[in-house]
């Protein structure tokens, strides 16, 4: 196979090129957030989010914006007010986080098991 068609595979794969730019612990963090408080400022964001930095913050925004799933509004006040909030589009993911939150609740336990035990048997933490 060329490399030009190897290209255009990853191109039209969903998981490496829409999923992957959500899919991370922050943005699936910041969407959560963003439908449990509507529209919100940067600072009030990152306050709720005490472990990312601003940079990540801000990065995981811009992305998130990028793909249509974040809004971000300015507000000509002096200072400049920012806000950001869910498109629908970004509402339509809140229940595949959802399900998803409810599944690792779910299975944390048992999966720490496995974990555990692959670790003390392999020598190895992952």
């Amino acid at each position: 196979m060329k490399k030009e068609e190897k290209n255009s595979i990853i191109e039209i794969c969903p998981i490496r090129n829409v999923v992957a730019r959500f899919g991370n612990k922050w943005a699936l963090l910041v969407i959560y957030i963003l439908n449990e408080t509507g529209s919100i400022r940067f600072n009030q964001l990152a306050k709720q989010i005490p472990d990312i930095s601003s940079k990540v913050l801000s990065s995981t925004l811009h992305v998130l914006e990028a793909d249509g799933l974040v809004k971000r509004t300015v507000f000509p006040e002096v200072p400049v007010r920012v806000e950001y909030e869910l498109t629908e589009i970004g509402k339509t993911l809140v229940p595949i986080i959802i399900a998803l939150t409810e599944w690792a609740q779910n299975n944390m336990k048992s999966i720490m098991t496995h974990r555990k035990k692959f670790e003390d048997s392999s020598g190895k933490c992952y």
